[in-house]
């Protein structure tokens, strides 16, 4: 897992390099959950997808950020998960979801929830009743 937030020297640097690698022009937040089947990866990509459908880039397609194009986006993905389940997480498909611009990191943080869904299904793969819960941020910028 890459980061605890525990807010040490260390990782303040960290922070910042990172964030100097880009310039971010705004976040998009979201959430996911898997009720069923206990995939914290499904939950990671529901987040992601919560994050960026519901908005529209043109400024990268238009001009509107003279000297840079689309080809230039870049991404940063920060997902807050739950530390039980962070070891199971797959990060490539997690990145596939992104339709374009080049991920630069994706940062794991302790985050998210682990529930009680109320029911476990066997039929939909359910091996309890926990429902996973992931928190993503998705910095873009150039």
């Amino acid at each position: 897992m890459a980061s605890t937030g525990s807010g040490n020297e260390a990782e303040e640097a960290a922070k910042s390099s990172s964030q100097q690698d880009m310039t971010v022009l705004f976040v998009e937040m979201g959430v996911g959950y898997d009720q069923h089947g206990q995939d914290i990866t499904s939950a990671a990509v529901k987040a992601c997808k919560n994050a960026i459908t519901s908005n529209s880039i043109p400024a990268f397609r238009t001009g509107a950020i003279p000297g840079v194009s689309w080809g230039e986006m870049k991404l940063k993905v920060v997902l807050g998960v739950p530390r039980e389940a962070a070891h199971e997480l797959d990060i490539p498909k997690v990145k596939a979801i992104f339709p374009y611009g080049d991920i630069i990191d994706v940062e794991v943080k302790d985050g998210g929830l682990v529930c009680s869904s109320g029911v476990a299904i066997e039929a939909l793969g359910d091996k309890n009743d926990q429902c996973y819960i992931v928190n993503a941020a998705v910095y873009v910028g150039y």
